[in-house]
């Protein structure tokens, strides 16, 4: 069986749940972390018993996102790794859009930036109370990666998801839920179990037609997600070597007020 740094694997017949395993880091997404997570979901590609998988994180947060320290450590990296390595958010985000069974988002906490990402790429979301969502990227002075922003404009429309991304507005609990970003809200403690129980609801489907069934539904709804948002990460290498970036990351890190230039 696999081990991992940053995840705990935690199986029961057909409900295997993955915990995002940094806690002393928020859960914060570091390469290795974000490779790990690639690796976990393709794993379930050779899985014959499990039929439904949550993802939850360790700790106070599901994940507070990409870490912001292991980027500032790339800014001398070749402009051909930076490319790569960048991607690395997206590949793990498409491996888990991928896996073939269910998924089911256990969100506690913060889900930041690309914890964000990775919360609505599940199939379906509980939150425990107290739960929250927010894109900080523009606050960066950066855009959205991980080709994410289809999975947020399909789940709350146009018009709230530039109030998410472009706005950086935190929704809380039972706004997510009346935006229909999470499906309920169950008190912390009750969170994984009330997780199980949704997922019960799947393990009792038919697994071949429940797994063909949301592969259609996914690639109905999502087939051009890939040619509208292959140039994200180029995009996102643009707006890193603004001036605005520079100023963004500075006073995000200080907390001080950005006076933006528009260079």
């Amino acid at each position: 069986m696999v081990t991992y740094k940053y995840l705990k694997i935690l199986r029961d017949k057909h409900v295997t749940v993955v915990m995002l395993n940094r806690p002393e880091a928020a859960n914060a997404l570091n390469k290795e972390h974000l490779s790990e997570i690639e690796a976990c979901a393709l794993s379930f590609r050779d899985d014959e018993e499990t039929r439904v998988v949550i993802f939850s994180g360790e700790g106070n947060h599901f994940s507070s996102g990409a870490d912001i320290q292991e980027m500032k450590k790339q800014d001398d990296t070749g402009l051909l790794m930076k490319r790569r390595r960048i991607r690395m958010g997206e590949r793990a985000l498409n491996a888990v859009l991928a896996i073939d069974q269910i998924t089911i988002g256990a969100w506690n906490g913060g889900a930041i930036g690309g914890g964000a990402c990775l919360a609505t790429a599940m199939d379906f979301r509980i939150g425990a109370s107290g739960c929250f969502i927010q894109y900080p990227e523009i606050d960066l002075g950066l855009n959205l990666m991980w080709q994410s922003l289809p999975l947020t404009i399909r789940l709350v429309g146009t018009s709230k998801a530039k109030r998410l991304v472009i706005g950086g507005e935190r929704i809380y609990d039972e706004q997510l839920v009346e935006w229909g970003i999470i499906d309920h809200i169950v008190s912390p403690d009750e969170l994984i179990s009330a997780a199980k129980n949704l997922a019960m609801r799947y393990v009792n489907k038919s697994p071949i037609a429940a797994q063909m069934i949301k592969r259609s539904i996914n690639q109905i709804s999502g087939a051009l997600d890939q040619a509208l948002m292959h140039s994200d990460a180029d995009q996102h290498l643009l707006s890193m070597a603004t001036d605005d970036q520079k100023i963004a990351r500075k006073s995000y890190l200080d907390k001080s007020t950005p006076s933006f230039t528009g260079n």
